[in-house]
């Protein structure tokens, strides 16, 4: 049977989930990400970015936070793609005397995405730890996987037999439908799409995952000169191939004529026979209308959807 777009649901793994508690938690939190953590409740999840020294986009993820037993603030912090490793390894190298403990528990958990209405509608309900609590139900929160709304639902493993029951017979989509949505809606993936060389602002990030007014962070006085500057060199744009398979190694150059302009940084077939994808490129070197070649010289196969 075909269930209305408003029944849509898609199992996944973090590839980061930890967990950030004691006295200083929230302070060097907020000392560090690059969205203001200021004045989020309980079960409040904030989208961002961890950046280096430079203003590069090492890892993006979400902040959700909690109250633990003792009342003191804790916190989630969740990524799609970004490891647990790299956003793990970012923070405790900036722990110096601050009371401060991350624990990483990827592994133990999973998560579930829904789309549509009836998402919308169910998520306050769905789980009884939608406040973010630690009483194993899980954490809810709005998600970033498209321009429409979304919700997360993530909750331990030992307790996914009880959350596919509650949303049996909604229909599941797998993860190349999945990033097909992403891609065509232009959000990036960190860091396939938008990484360690690249800014914010070439992925378009500047607007959902960057405060200008919060004060202090790492990478902060980079963003604010950015901002007065005004543009940025490169941007991510949305492509199309026709025909033929996906490429198979990316990210892969673009090239316009015997000039390389950019790289194809993800792909997926766009299930009429072509592909689209998410590509990086010089606002110097590329206009539209402008087909570009997946080798130098060669024949021009890739057309962009939107301009640079």
């Amino acid at each position: 049977m075909n269930l209305p777009e408003s029944t849509i649901i898609h199992e996944w793994r973090p590839a980061c989930w930890l967990r950030v508690t004691g006295e200083d938690a929230a302070s060097f939190l907020q000392g560090q990400f690059t969205n203001e953590l200021r004045g989020v409740p309980a079960g409040g999840a904030v989208y961002g970015l961890w950046l280096t020294l430079k203003g590069k986009v090492l890892a993006d993820s979400f902040v959700v936070r909690t109250a633990s037993s003792g009342g003191a603030a804790a916190f989630w912090v969740g990524s799609y793609f970004s490891s647990a490793s790299v956003i793990r390894e970012r923070l405790e190298s900036y722990v110096i005397a601050d009371d401060v403990v991350i624990e990483d528990v990827t592994g133990e958990w999973a998560g579930l995405a829904l789309f549509g209405e009836r998402a919308d509608d169910s998520a306050p309900t769905i789980t009884a730890g939608g406040d973010g609590s630690d009483d194993g139900t899980g954490v809810v929160f709005a998600g970033r996987r498209r321009k429409q709304a979304s919700v997360e639902w993530v909750f331990p493993v030992t307790q996914r037999g009880k959350v596919r029951a509650q949303v049996a017979g909604w229909r599941e989509v797998d993860a190349e439908e999945m990033a097909r949505r992403r891609i065509t809606a232009g959000v990036p993936a960190v860091p396939t799409d938008i990484g360690p060389g690249d800014l914010p602002g070439e992925g378009g990030l500047e607007g959902a995952a960057i405060s200008y007014t919060k004060g202090c962070y790492l990478g902060q006085e980079v963003m604010a000169r950015l901002k007065s500057m005004g543009q940025v060199r490169r941007r991510l744009i949305r492509v199309t191939g026709a025909g033929g398979e996906v490429p198979g190694e990316l990210p892969a150059g673009l090239f316009g004529g015997e000039r390389k302009v950019g790289e194809l940084r993800s792909a997926v077939p766009d299930g009429a026979g072509g592909w689209i994808g998410l590509a990086m490129l010089s606002l110097l070197h590329v206009e539209v209308p402008t087909v570009l070649a997946l080798t130098a010289g060669g024949t021009p196969t890739v057309c962009l959807l939107s301009a640079p």
